[in-house]
C-alpha cells in the first residue's frame, strides 16, 4: 500500500473519510465533543506547559533510553503485517486507547475508530516511544507532519541521520515539513546518499527494515535520549 500520511480530520465529506494526527501529550482531558475554542484552549496550555519544562528537565524523570534500546526494540517488530483494510494491528490498537487518540480528535474531529485502519507508520513510531517510556520526549502522533513540527518546536529537528533519530520523507524530495509523507527510524547513514531505516506501514503493509535514499528525507526529528 502507499504509505503517505492522510491527515485523519476524520470528517466524512460525501462519504469520504479524510484522516491525521497530534503532537506531544497536553495531560488535559477533552471529549470528541470539544468545541474549536476548547481546542485552542488545550493547544495554548499546552505550549505554556512545553515552554516552563524543558525536554531536559523532562528526561531526568524518565527511564534512560538510548538509539541502541529504541532500535532493537522497531527491529523487533519487523515482520508485524496489517490486514486487508490497511490496519488491525497492535500499533492501532494501542494508538486508539491512548490519551493521544482523544488529543487528535480533539484537534482534528472526528472519532477514535477511525484509526482502525488509516496510515499507521508514525502509530509504530510514536508506539516504540511509549513502549520504552519516553514518549513525553520524542513526541507521539498519527500524522507525520505535525510530529515533525513537534520536533521543530522543541529545537530537536535537524539535517543529520544519527542512528535512532526519527526520519520524514517527502517521495517527492521537497524539503518542506508540509510535503511530509512518511516517517521511521534512522538505523545507520551508509555514507553513499542513503540510509538504512525501520519502518511501519511501508508499501508491503508491513514492519520493515528498508533502504532510503537521502534525497526524499525532509529532515529528522532527534528524541532526547539519556543513554548511549
Amino acid at each position: 500500500m502507499h504509505s503517505r500520511k492522510i491527515r485523519l480530520s476524520a470528517v466524512l465529506l460525501g462519504g469520504a473519510l479524510i484522516t491525521g494526527a497530534l503532537s506531544v501529550p497536553v495531560h488535559a482531558k477533552v471529549s470528541e465533543a470539544t468545541s474549536a475554542e476548547q481546542v485552542r484552549t488545550v493547544q495554548a496550555e499546552d505550549s505554556d506547559a512545553t515552554r516552563a519544562q524543558s525536554l531536559a528537565e523532562i528526561a531526568r524523570t524518565l527511564p534512560k533510553v538510548g538509539p541502541s534500546d529504541v532500535l532493537k526494540l522497531a527491529e523487533s517488530q519487523i515482520g508485524i503485517r496489517e490486514n486487508s483494510l490497511g490496519g488491525g494491528t497492535k500499533f492501532h490498537e494501542w494508538y486508539m486507547s491512548t490519551d493521544r487518540a482523544r488529543e487528535t480528535v480533539a484537534r482534528d474531529g472526528g472519532a477514535i475508530h477511525h484509526y482502525a485502519n488509516a496510515p499507521w507508520c508514525d502509530m509504530f513510531v510514536s508506539w516504540v516511544g511509549d513502549q520504552l517510556g519516553i514518549r513525553p520526549v520524542m513526541g507521539a502522533d498519527a500524522y507525520t507532519v505535525e510530529h515533525a513540527k513537534w520536533f521543530e518546536r522543541h529545537g530537536r529537528w535537524g539535517t543529520e541521520p544519527k542512528p535512532g533519530a526519527v526520519v520524514f520523507f517527502d517521495w517527492s524530495g521537497k524539503k518542506t515539513i508540509d510535503g511530509i509523507d512518511h516517517v521511521g527510524f534512522v538505523v545507520a547513514d551508509n555514507g553513499n546518499g542513503t540510509i538504512t531505516t525501520i519502518e511501519g506501514n511501508t508499501d508491503a503493509g508491513a514492519v520493515e527494515k528498508r533502504i532510503r535514499p537521502t534525497w526524499q528525507v525532509v529532515g529528522y526529528g532527534y528524541p532526547y535520549y539519556t543513554a548511549p
